[in-house]
């Protein structure tokens, strides 16, 4: 095609957005992707060997992820535990300090969110993940050690540079591996490592809580060794476990990598997405609506469970419960977290879907602070506390996976869904800031603003799926249209489309 013609027609879908259809001979592979080039044709499976076939990659990976994910969350959140062990008192946190401390992780964690994620395919998967988890790993366990609030405050921004590149960077790296249909389970099982971090945070400070005084440190440093030191092994053992992408992958027969390469190369297109970096790419994701809007939507979900994370030791210690006690109760509320965020991440891939389960978790979350600002009994605001768990939980992964299906391009994807999650996380330096012990118990400023967090979700996410209806409705009738004129467009000019492309549909 003349390069005059091709500017005519790119122009023409620009002016009038006029959807074009692929020809089939156009859908037949004409550039290497993914190192098809390497492999043999993609063989026909049946099913049942398709669910095979991905189980043996979900044995592979997703146990490993979530287990680096659990360390993760555990290192970032058991502030709030040892907070209870003597944290305040011997590091002389009055005022404002602890809560500053907490600020200070999210503002480099958010910053190199993006820069990391660019750098993961250069780096390798199998390096740059275990790598940074034993870093972060060594950090936390040299918190332990800290005798001031200065060190605290600086080796928690350490953490934060450290465990940056770890949730943008899986989540990236499950969508070269799975069909998007497929993503929402696979980040429900790797953020469940999140979920079970609550559970266990509360079990192992209550056992560690015993060791208070042993070498002459408090509680709240054995929570931090402790924890650090476990980090520290999942990551040597992340190194012999994780592999880079699939058409490397050793552990699978060359047909399994071909049929995985394929499937994933016509799943957002028919003509596949573009692999290799381009400064437009940036551009085209800083630039385009449904980033930002998701950014609102994410907020809305993250500033709560962070909220309900860091405080929830401090919480169900207001109840009138002594310090053992709070850190046990604690664990309930993320088991059933972890049983709803499971459900919902199979019922949202079978259906499709992600909207409806983002909604759901806003109304759990609306209702458990609903309760908790009340003046109602313990028991009551208990169980509000499940809900504010299981709602902000069990509807993050949809959040997440929302986005990821809807952006199309190798480096387009992982710089949106960096800056998705990125930007995002500053709410996580709110949530720091919202909860104060002169507050307490019934903590109605914290509670508030972040049922002000749940509106502005309540909000978004509806204007978000009415967008994406709309878009999706005019392309299909535009697609008749342009049978009708028998326009076409090469695979070079839709794959430089991307989820711009008139093959492209929206996920709601």
């Amino acid at each position: 095609m003349a390069a005059n013609d091709s500017d005519a027609r790119s122009a023409s879908l620009e002016k009038t957005g006029v959807e074009l259809m692929v020809e089939e001979a156009s859908m037949k592979p004409d550039v290497a992707y993914g190192g098809e080039d390497e492999l043999p044709p993609p063989p026909d499976l049946s099913e049942a060997q398709i669910k095979a076939l991905y189980r043996k990659i979900d044995l592979r990976l997703m146990p490993i992820l979530t287990l680096m994910y659990l360390c993760s969350f555990l290192d970032r959140g058991n502030i709030g535990n040892a907070k209870l062990q003597g944290l305040l008192t011997q590091l002389n946190l009055d005022g404002n300090k602890y809560n500053i401390a907490l600020t200070m992780y999210f503002i480099p964690y958010c910053l190199f969110e993006c820069p990391a994620n660019l750098v993961l395919k250069k780096f390798r998967p199998s390096r740059w993940l275990p790598g940074i988890t034993l870093l972060w790993g060594l950090i936390m366990t040299l918190m332990g050690l800290v005798k001031n609030y200065p060190q605290l405050v600086g080796t928690r921004i350490c953490l934060g540079v450290a465990e940056a590149g770890l949730f943008p960077g899986v989540v990236y790296y499950l969508t070269l591996w799975y069909p998007r249909h497929m993503i929402q389970y696979r980040v429900g099982l790797f953020f469940g490592g999140a979920t079970l971090a609550g559970a266990f945070s509360g079990l192992l400070a209550f056992g560690i809580s015993f060791m208070s005084g042993t070498a002459g440190m408090l509680g709240w440093s054995w929570i931090f060794i402790i924890e650090g030191l476990a980090t520290i092994v999942v990551g040597v053992i992340a190194f012999f476990v994780l592999v880079d992408f699939p058409h490397t992958a050793t552990f699978l027969t060359p047909e399994e990598r071909a049929y995985v390469v394929h499937r994933k190369k016509y799943d957002n297109s028919t003509v596949g997405e573009e692999e290799h970096f381009e400064i437009r790419h940036i551009w085209e994701a800083l630039l385009d609506w449904q980033v930002w809007l998701h950014i609102l939507i994410y907020m809305s979900i993250i500033t709560p469970l962070y909220g309900i994370s860091l405080f929830l030791p401090s919480i169900i210690n207001g109840f009138g419960y002594t310090t053992a006690i709070s850190q046990l109760l604690t664990v309930p509320p993320y088991v059933f977290a972890t049983a709803t965020l499971l459900v919902w991440a199979i019922w949202s891939d079978r259906i499709k879907k992600r909207y409806p389960f983002v909604l759901a978790g806003l109304t759990y979350i609306l209702v458990g602070f609903a309760i908790n600002i009340s003046d109602v009994p313990a028991g009551a605001k208990y169980f509000g506390t499940f809900l504010v768990v299981a709602g902000a939980y069990a509807g993050f992964p949809g959040v997440v996976a929302w986005l990821g299906n809807n952006l199309a391009g190798h480096y387009k994807r992982g710089v949106g869904m960096a800056l998705h999650i990125g930007i995002g996380n500053f709410a996580g330096a709110i949530a720091s800031n919202i909860y104060h012990s002169k507050d307490a118990p019934r903590y109605i400023t914290g509670h508030a603003i972040e049922l002000m967090f749940v509106g502005i979700g309540f909000i978004t996410v509806p204007i978000v799926v009415l967008l994406y209806k709309r878009i999706n409705a005019h392309r299909d009738a535009l697609v008749r249209e342009a049978d009708e004129k028998g326009i076409r467009y090469t695979p070079e000019e839709l794959r430089r489309l991307g989820d711009r492309a008139p093959d492209f549909r929206y996920t709601l």
